[in-house]
C-alpha cells in the first residue's frame, strides 16, 4: 500500500540565562548533584516564584527569528504531573495563552526550500535528573536542572521524511547557537527532542506514537525510520497502531513501549496563581528586534553577494555561527574568500570530522591557516605540500611557517635549477618525447609528475608547467 508519514517535532531548548527562571539558583551544567538549589526550584511550602526577565528575552529573540506572531499578553499555568525529579509535583509551563504561535522555519529538501510550520513557543521550567544505577538497583536524583528556562518549540504536522526531520532540528539548532540563547548540546540535554509519527495510508487519519530520548540527530532519524516500519508492519498485517509514548533504545536501535499517551487533559492544567499575565509592550519588542543578530539566511545571502561565493559553500559555511565567523577571518586574513573557502570546507572540515569534532574544537586557529594559505599563495610553498603541512598543524598545534622551516620544505621557485630538472627528464624520456610530439597531450601530466617527484614536490607547479611547455616545444632528443 501507499503510506505516508505524518511528523510533528517538540523541542525543549535551555535557555543560556546566568540564573534559573524562577530563582536566583545558578545554571551552570556540571555542577555536583544537588548543589544549585534552593526552596523555590525545590518547592518548600510558601515559596512564590519571580519570572526571569533575561528568559522572556531571549524567548521573544527566537520567536521573532521564526517569524512568530507574539501575543501581547500571554499566561503562565500548572502542568500537574509525577514525576520522582519534579519536586513541587507540577511544572509552571504556558498553555492557552504561549507568548507566540504561527511561525515558520525554511529547510532544504531534495525537492527545494520548504517552510515548516511552528504551531507555538511557549515558555517553561525544566525538571530534575534520575540518574539510575542498575548494578545497585537504586535511583538517585539531580535538582539542579529543576527551574532551568526552557522554551518548547512546538512544529506542525509538516515534515513527511526522516532527513527533513534531521534537517528542520539543524536549522532549528542554528538560529538557537547564531541567537547565542542557547548552546543547543544534545549531549548535555540542552537540546531535547520528542517526535510524534503516524504512518497511514493518503487520505486516511493515523494513529500517532511519541517518541522520547533521542540525544542526537542521527538518534533521531534511527528512530524515525524504525517507528516508521514498525508501523508499516502492523498496518500491513490488519492491526491497528495503539496511542502511546515509546523510548528509544539506541544500543538496540529499537522502541518500546513507555506508557499511553497523556493528552492535555490529563495534565489538569489551571493558570498559575502566583505570577500575573506577561505582558509584552512594543517598545520593547522592537529594541530587541533591532538588536537581533545576523541570521543563518541572511549571512548566507552576504556570503554570496560579499564574497562571491558559491550558493553551497555559503549553506556550508553558515551552517553554524561559529563556522561562519572562522571563515570570515580567514578571508579577510587572506584577501581571497574562495581559497579559504576551499581549504576550511576541504581539509579542515575533513580532520574535524575524524575526530568527530566541532570548529570550536579546532586546534588550527583562523590566523595559523591564513599563515598557511598566504604561504601558497607567495609561492613558498605548494598546494600540495601544503596539504601535509596542515595535518601537522592540526596534529601538533606548530606554526606553518616553524614547520615548513624544520623540514626544508620551502617551494623551488628559481627557473634555471627548475629548467635544468625539466632538461634531465626530457633526456630521460626520450620514447615519451617523441609520441607527445605525435599528438599525445595527455603525456604532459607524465613529465610535470616526473619533475615534482626529482624535486620531492618542492618545484612551483606553475613554473614547472611554464618551463615544460617551452621546454618540449624546442628539445630535439
Amino acid at each position: 500500500m501507499d503510506y505516508e508519514a505524518v511528523i510533528g517535532l517538540e523541542v525543549h531548548a535551555q535557555l543560556k540565562t546566568a540564573s534559573k527562571i524562577f530563582c536566583g539558583c545558578s545554571t551552570t551544567y556540571g555542577a555536583e548533584p544537588n548543589t544549585h538549589a534552593c526552596p523555590i526550584c525545590l518547592g518548600f511550602p510558601g515559596i512564590l516564584p519571580v519570572l526571569n526577565k533575561n528568559a522572556v528575552e531571549y524567548a521573544l529573540m527566537m520567536a521573532l527569528a521564526t517569524h512568530c506572531h507574539i501575543s501581547p499578553e500571554s499566561r503562565f499555568a500548572r502542568k500537574n504531573y509525577f514525576y520522582p525529579d519534579l519536586p513541587k509535583g507540577y511544572q509552571i509551563s504556558q498553555y492557552e495563552s504561549p507568548i507566540a504561535e504561527r511561525g515558520w522555519i525554511e529547510v532544504q529538501t531534495d525537492h527545494g526550500k520548504k517552510r515548516i510550520g511552528l504551531r507555538r513557543i511557549h515558555i517553561e521550567e525544566d525538571a530534575g535528573k534520575s540518574i539510575h544505577n542498575d548494578a545497585e538497583g537504586l535511583s538517585y536524583i539531580d535538582f539542579n536542572r529543576c527551574g532551568v528556562p526552557l522554551i518548547e518549540v512546538v512544529s506542525e504536522p509538516d515534515i513527511v521524511s526522516t532527513e527533513e526531520a534531521v534537517s528542520y532540528l539543524k536549522r532549528l539548532r542554528s538560529i538557537l547557537r547564531y541567537l547565542g540563547i542557547s548552546d543547543g548540546n544534545m549531549e548535555e540535554g540542552s537540546f531535547r527532542c520528542d517526535a510524534n509519527l503516524s504512518l497511514r495510508q493518503k487520505g486516511v487519519k493515523g494513529r500517532r506514537t511519541e517518541l522520547k530520548n533521542m540525544n542526537s540527530f542521527r538518534h533521531v532519524q534511527k528512530a524515525l525510520e524504525y517507528e516508521i516500519e514498525r508501523q508499516q508492519d502492523i498496518l500491513e498485517s490488519g492491526g491497528e497502531v495503539i496511542q502511546e509514548t515509546r523510548l528509544w533504545n539506541e544500543n538496540e536501535g529499537k522502541t518500546y513501549p513507555l506508557r499511553s499517551k497523556e493528552e492535555s487533559h490529563d495534565y489538569r492544567y489551571f493558570p498559575e496563581p502566583d505570577l500575573l499575565p506577561l505582558v509584552v509592550d512594543q517598545e520593547r519588542l522592537d529594541a530587541i528586534r533591532a538588536n537581533l543578530p545576523e541570521l543563518p539566511d541572511e549571512k548566507m545571502k552576504r556570503f554570496i553577494d560579499q564574497y562571491g561565493l558559491p550558493r553551497y559553500d555559503s549553506e556550508v559555511l553558515t551552517s553554524s555561527r561559529e563556522l561562519a565567523d572562522y571563515f570570515e577571518l580567514c578571508a579577510r586574513e587572506t584577501g581571497d574568500a574562495k581559497m579559504a573557502s576551499n581549504w576550511i570546507m576541504g581539509e579542515l572540515l575533513r580532520e574535524l570530522k575524524g575526530d568527530d569534532g566541532q570548529i570550536e574544537d579546532c586546534p588550527v586557529s583562523p590566523s595559523a591557516l591564513s599563515e598557511l594559505l598566504k604561504m601558497i599563495k607567495d609561492g613558498t610553498i605548494s598546494g600540495k605540500i601544503a596539504k601535509d603541512v596542515f595535518k601537522e598543524m592540526y596534529r601538533e598545534g606548530s606554526p606553518a611557517k616553524t614547520i615548513v622551516r624544520d623540514k626544508g620544505l620551502i617551494q623551488i621557485s628559481d627557473k634555471a635549477e627548475i629548467a635544468a630538472v625539466v632538461e634531465q627528464v626530457l633526456r630521460e624520456n626520450p620514447d615519451q618525447v617523441d609520441r607527445y610530439k605525435k599528438g599525445k597531450g595527455q603525456l604532459f601530466g607524465f613529465f610535470v609528475g616526473q619533475v615534482m617527484r626529482k624535486t620531492h614536490g618542492k618545484a612551483n607547479p606553475r613554473l614547472v608547467n611554464e618551463i615544460l611547455n617551452s621546454a618540449l616545444t624546442v628539445f630535439k632528443g
